[in-house]
């Protein structure tokens, strides 16, 4: 009985070992393949125009990358376009974290009338494509005289449908009852949302703006309708440009798209974190 006993615990970690194994393997897999296209793309950020179409294709660094940054350099204000994007996107991002918590707040814990058909009003504005909305959205901005300027792709969308259902979703399971505390210890309206609402509110805050800086960051086509000179164009634009100007030098665009990227992953990672530690903090104090 106990060799037999034996043998059975032995077979089961060995059973573990190796759905341990398959499970790294196919995580490790799809890490590869998830990091390779990046990986690529600095590769041909470092390679000439006749190496990049070379076959086999090029899997390791070339000599070319400061040639590829010159040309970029040369064709765009690059550093400018990069800034712009930062005040776009940033800006974008903090309008719509206030205002899309404030929706929110007032949806999941404010009762007025019409407010369920308010909020299915205001969640049928999502069924409805982004390029029906493209010409009248560029006669308005055309009339409010906003045509070269970062105003169209900040202030229309600080206040969006999925903003404020996500941040509903979020503040619908804060208890109420911390609300009405604060009330009686003498909090205004605005200083509970505040000092109690938001802090409870970081994991939601902290996914919406990661999806509102990444989506400002490669808003494409109305940054293309409304921004005329280069001086002006965000990162999308520029390199949508760069095609014409460099005769097609793809490494050139590598370069300039791994540049574009890079704040990207910063911001991405920080917002991680802040989502994570928001997450972590509400588990401790509930």
């Amino acid at each position: 009985m106990k060799n037999k006993n034996i043998v059975g615990k032995k077979t089961g970690k060995t059973s573990k070992i190796i759905k341990k194994i398959l499970l790294y393997t196919v995580l490790a897999v799809g890490v590869i393949a998830t990091l390779f296209p990046f990986y690529y793309m600095i590769v041909l950020a470092t390679r000439g125009r006749s190496e990049i179409f070379s076959y086999p294709p090029p899997l390791w660094f070339g000599n070319s990358l400061g040639e590829n940054y010159n040309q970029l350099m040369a064709s765009l204000p690059f550093y400018k376009n990069i800034l712009n994007s930062l005040m776009v996107s940033t800006s974008a991002t903090i309008l719509t974290l206030f205002f899309c918590s404030l929706g929110g707040y007032g949806f999941a814990k404010y009762e007025f009338k019409g407010k369920n058909k308010l909020f299915f009003l205001m969640l049928s504005t999502m069924m409805i494509p982004m390029l029906l909305g493209v010409i009248p959205w560029y006669i308005m901005m055309t009339e409010f005289g906003w045509l070269n300027s970062f105003k169209p792709l900040v202030i229309p969308g600080a206040a969006n449908a999925f903003g404020i259902f996500l941040m509903k979703q979020f503040m619908e399971d804060i208890p109420t009852e911390l609300m009405e505390s604060a009330r009686i210890d003498g909090a205004g309206e605005f200083e509970i949302f505040y000092k109690i609402i938001l802090p409870l509110s970081l994991p939601g805050l902290g996914t919406l703006a990661i999806l509102t800086f990444l989506g400002s960051w490669n808003n494409y086509l109305q940054a293309l309708l409304v921004l005329e000179t280069e001086a002006k164009f965000t990162i999308p634009v520029a390199l949508s440009m760069l095609r014409g100007k460099v005769d097609q030098n793809w490494g050139a665009q590598m370069v300039g798209t791994a540049m574009g990227i890079a704040p990207i992953i910063g911001v991405f990672i920080l917002a991680s974190k802040q989502f994570i530690a928001g997450i972590t903090e509400g588990s401790l104090k509930g």
